[in-house]
């Protein structure tokens, strides 16, 4: 019988226009410390965040959101943040902060394989 991992999970939102507040989700970052799991999905649909702001510069959106690949994955070229363990690189994805780029509070919750749960949430709040 497969082990239940203990994770936790955000959504990635872009908020276009900060000061109105309206966000389009595009991804989710899914944690599991104990099992050293740190996984991304990653979906910009162009037309949502032009529907909320015509001018939104979306080759910069697009840029930060490959910048949250690089440190899930702990690239090299991800940046100092990339270098640090992972609970403290989902610590820093998921801080709250007033930007472009924005995330969910954390959420926790049981899965026996992460990766489908992380698709399953992907479809589920994404796409």
């Amino acid at each position: 019988m497969q082990e239940n991992h203990l994770y936790e999970y955000a959504i990635l939102r872009v908020v276009p226009r900060v000061e109105r507040e309206e966000f389009v989700n595009v991804g989710v970052i899914l944690c599991d410390h104990k099992s050293d799991f740190l996984g991304v999905k990653i979906h910009l649909c162009q037309e949502k965040i032009r529907a909320l702001d015509p001018d939104a510069d979306l080759e910069m959106i697009n840029e930060n959101l490959k910048s949250f690949e690089k440190i899930c994955k702990g690239e090299n070229d991800g940046g100092p943040i990339a270098n640090m363990d992972l609970a403290s690189r989902f610590r820093w994805l998921t801080a709250v902060r007033s930007s472009v780029i924005q995330t969910s509070r954390p959420h926790p919750g049981l899965s026996k394989d992460l990766n489908k749960t992380l698709q399953q949430l992907f479809e589920e709040y994404v796409m």
